[in-house]
């Protein structure tokens, strides 16, 4: 009777068992219907495309949009900093899936990486402190003057052929928006090359530090990378980005995060 007893014992445990793994497998480990999982790189201090919350979260338009592609094609994001000149990097190398970054799809880039089709027509501005009525705009700038951009953006590009033409005496570089624009507000720089709906959510949040002078120095659209030839993604972001485009979602989003009149 114990022998019969102790057999039994043994099945319901090897039952338990069994019924436990079962359960851990089919854990999801992702929100969206496929389960598929994407790493999305980004450089969080380019607002409001990109920035953090005051919890360190990575917030911002672009992640908005991402979430939304996601959930409209059933996948899931996650999301991790970098700086802007190591996003196509992380591409490159296999450490990132997708780009959203406010990233200009331009054509030395598109030599780099795959883009979707893009999403927000923006341009490079010129900035100076709120107090300078010196400089108003790019055919202001003189040769002994110092100015700022973000590295691996496209207003490095133009600082640089500046600083090559001889028009200004240096195009210095910072890793994050911001600390260009403390160099502007201090005075370790003269003026600073940004792009325009970044440099006008610095002004809100920061009132009477800068102000944008001149027009556009350059005309730029925005589109999300990934690696190329991964053409199966690409594909997959392109749907979501017309869908969420044509049910009013971006609409929202753009409200959401002010930049529907920029």
């Amino acid at each position: 009777m114990k022998n019969w007893i102790k057999k039994i014992s043994i099945v319901c445990m090897a039952l338990i068992m069994v019924v436990g793994v079962t359960a851990c497998g089919s854990s999801d480990s992702g929100s969206g219907d496929s389960g598929e999982v994407y790493t999305v790189a980004t450089e969080p201090t380019f607002p409001p495309f990109d920035t953090t919350d005051e919890d360190g979260n990575i917030v911002g338009f672009d992640m908005d949009l991402m979430n939304a592609i996601a959930e409209d094609q059933g996948f899931s994001v996650e999301f991790v900093s970098y700086n802007f000149d190591g996003l196509i990097p992380a591409l490159q190398s296999g450490n990132a899936d997708i780009v959203a970054a406010g990233m200009w799809a331009s054509d030395e880039r598109k030599a780099e990486v795959d883009f979707s089709e893009t999403y927000f027509d923006s341009g490079v501005v010129l900035a100076v402190a709120d107090d300078n009525n010196t400089i108003n705009s790019v055919d202001d700038l003189t040769s002994d003057m110092k100015v700022a951009y973000q590295v691996g953006t496209s207003s490095m590009d133009v600082a640089q052929q500046l600083e090559e033409e001889g028009k200004i005496a240096e195009a210095v570089g910072f890793d994050k928006v911001n600390d260009a624009v403390q160099a502007v507000n201090t005075g370790a720089v003269d003026a600073l090359l940004n792009d325009k709906p970044v440099t006008l959510e610095y002004m809100n949040q920061q009132p009477d530090i800068i102000k944008i002078v001149g027009e556009n120095v350059t005309t730029e659209s925005y589109g999300i990378a990934v690696q190329k030839g991964n053409t199966e993604l690409l594909d997959k972001i392109n749907a979501g980005l017309k869908n969420v485009q044509e049910d009013g979602t971006f609409d929202e989003l753009l409200e959401k995060w002010g930049l529907a009149e920029k």
